[in-house]
């Protein structure tokens, strides 16, 4: 390497702004469906069951597919999924624009959806070959950075762009945008460089092997967990507040608010000190998740001023979001050479489906008159999601150690 780090430098940040902008489009299509509900329902006359099922199929798809993809990732390279992906993913939103009924709305989520499952293994797998390792903790924060800020504009850019100009031209416009993101990852794809790849090894484990492996399926459980308690806050804070201290929605609502943005200016955090505290990246992660038990716990034990609920709701999410990045690097450091792909596709369905899984069963609590439960079991599924993020770590490092003296 070069004793001058500024090219380095800026080749990292170009291939991350690669990276980023497709994994932007990524999150900012899964959300641009739901603020064009109530366009749908009166120009369709559907039901909201119905509409609902446009997100369901994008989202279903994106999970199912994204192991399957890693192992393609893997054996033929990321960039032409890349490529592919994006496109079909754009195109697809895009075409929604001359739909004639709700059923091709739906055909067009699962296409939709079929590109959007290369994203992630795609993604980890060309930050992971390409970027320099002393700045690994800073890519894989702003990749996540991005794909946040996707899932935060989506619904206020569409919502703005159906009343101006309506809603078939405001699918066609933003789903064209992908157009020159491929484009661009065309024309500067020779800086893009796939994982390296190991030595092929007629005695090594195989990928459904890999994937089933202990501390494969201890991330895995690590990434559900996770992602089920970020979903029982984002689906019910609101509510529990309201019902358990009369919180005002106004109210509760900044602290949803404060929770997010917090969550997404923390991955940026945790970047910074996976890249300077790589020997104790599971300290890190406990002592942050710990926090974040604590910010929630007291949000639902503990009646508080209103004006102190945001700031509580802002450091819970700080602390959620700084604990993200060094888990990823984790699983980066745990997944074997050559199968970053199928590591990452598969652990990180565990998101969508956990997303998918908490709000019922929290909602049924409610229902039956326990609110004050909701925020305590989001509290307890952090602590296991700790469980299996230290039972990984340490199956990993016991791997690695013994694979050491056969190397």
């Amino acid at each position: 390497m070069s004793a001058d780090p500024t090219p380095g430098m800026g080749r990292d940040a170009r291939i991350i702004t690669l990276i980023g902008t497709g994994h932007f489009l990524s999150h900012f299509y899964m959300l641009c469906l739901p603020p064009l509900f109530l366009f749908w329902r009166a120009e369709f006359d559907v039901s909201f069951a119905e509409l609902g099922l446009a997100v369901a199929l994008m989202s279903g798809t994106t999970a199912l597919l994204q192991t399957p993809v890693g192992f393609l990732v893997d054996k033929h390279g990321a960039r032409p999924f890349l490529v592919g992906g994006t496109l079909l993913m754009a195109l697809s939103v895009s075409a929604m624009a001359a739909a004639p009924g709700i059923w091709a709305i739906w055909l067009l989520a699962i296409l939709s959806g079929v590109g959007n499952s290369v994203i992630h293994p795609a993604d980890y797998a060309i930050l992971a070959g390409s970027i320099d390792k002393a700045r690994m903790g800073r890519a894989f924060a702003l990749h996540t950075f991005t794909g946040n800020l996707g899932f935060a504009l989506a619904p206020p850019v569409i919502a703005l762009l159906a009343a101006t100009m309506g809603w078939r031209w405001s699918l066609l416009l933003v789903g064209l945008l992908g157009v020159p993101v491929v484009a661009a990852i065309v024309v500067q794809s020779r800086i893009l460089h796939d994982q390296a790849k190991p030595k092929k090894a007629e005695d090594g484990p195989t990928g459904r092997e890999i994937l089933l492996s202990r501390p494969i399926l201890l991330f895995f459980g690590f990434f559900l967990l996770s992602s089920m308690a970020g979903s029982g806050i984002q689906a019910f804070v609101i509510t529990v507040l309201g019902k358990l201290w009369g919180t005002p929605v106004a109210v509760a609502s900044t602290v949803l608010t404060g929770y997010m943005i917090g969550a997404t200016a923390g991955t940026l955090v945790g970047g910074w000190v996976a890249d300077t505290s790589k020997r104790n990246l599971i300290g890190f992660v406990v002592v942050l998740t710990g926090f974040a038990m604590a910010m929630i716990l007291a949000l639902g034990l503990m009646p508080m001023p209103e004006f102190v609920l945001p700031v509580v709701g802002l450091l819970g999410g700080l602390a959620m979001g700084a604990s993200r990045t060094p888990r990823d690097v984790m699983l980066k450091d745990a997944s074997p050479p050559g199968q970053i792909g199928k590591v990452f596709g598969f652990v990180s369905s565990g998101l969508p489906l956990g997303g998918a899984i908490t709000p019922v069963p929290l909602g049924f609590l409610i229902d039956m008159g326990y609110p004050q439960l909701v925020l305590p079991v989001v509290a307890a599924l952090l602590g296991l999601s700790l469980l299996c993020a230290g039972s990984a770590q340490a199956d990993a490092r016991s791997r690695r150690a013994a694979a050491m003296p056969a190397e």
